[in-house]
């Protein structure tokens, strides 16, 4: 089965260097990239398209990413959607805390971006 599109990946990240950081990354891997800076937004992102991955900073204003994760785990819309964490926190507790919500992964900031390509492809996993 050939795919009709490149896999799309919502990123949520409410700092612009980190946002720009992962948007050229991402899109020089052929991925195209959807944003959100809330999680409100990628609510709404997430809902309205196919998203094949969401990477979820864990800290957002208002809502944090991890309550974010536990919103989309539980409707029935998104809950399918594999979600990494990202986070500059590289302690046990804190991976485990995403883990625990729902995500199939952990990434710490600052990102290296060749471990973090190989990263994203072994989520998308069979999605592409």
């Amino acid at each position: 089965m050939t795919r009709d599109r490149a896999p799309r990946l919502l990123v949520v990240e409410d700092n612009d260097t980190n946002m720009m950081i992962f948007r050229d990354l991402l899109v020089t891997e052929g991925y195209e990239v959807r944003e959100a800076t809330t999680a409100e937004a990628a609510f709404a992102v997430a809902r309205s398209e196919p998203i094949d991955l969401i990477l979820m900073d864990v800290q957002l204003p208002g809502m944090d990413g991890i309550e974010a994760v536990r919103v989309l785990r539980n409707d029935p819309c998104t809950r399918e959607i594999p979600i990494v964490a990202v986070s500059a926190h590289a302690l046990a507790p804190h991976s485990k805390r995403a883990l625990e919500a729902g995500c199939i992964g952990y990434v710490t900031k600052p990102i290296r971006s060749r471990d973090f390509r190989e990263r994203v492809r072994s989520y998308l996993g069979s999605r592409v």
